[in-house]
């Protein structure tokens, strides 16, 4: 199984805007071929930065090659999504985990 972490941090003062929005993302993200799950995780530690706020979502695929061809066709268009509502309001980074 994979997991494809994205962490995202931002001024607390988006907290809800961009709650709101990423619960639409993620569900979007459910209905792409190979996606089997998710959770949208509030960093607790290590603490964000005072008047920072951290999510993280992760994403569960069925295998290496379901996240290829995520990566490939559809996340410039679902990282897209997020600029052009946020700009670089918030930072992301990501991970690719695979199971040990």
């Amino acid at each position: 199984m994979i997991v494809y972490a994205v962490e995202l941090e931002m001024e607390s003062a988006l907290r809800d805007e961009y709650l709101a929005w990423l619960r639409e993302h993620v569900a979007e993200m459910m209905t792409l071929p190979g996606f089997l799950g998710a959770e949208i995780l509030e960093r607790r530690e290590p603490a964000p930065a005072p008047g920072c706020w951290v999510v993280a979502a992760h994403y569960r695929l069925r295998d290496r090659a379901a996240c290829d061809r995520y990566l490939a066709e559809h996340a410039p268009r679902m990282r897209a999504a997020g600029l052009a509502r946020f700009g670089d309001r918030v930072r992301a980074a990501r991970q690719v985990l695979e199971t040990a």
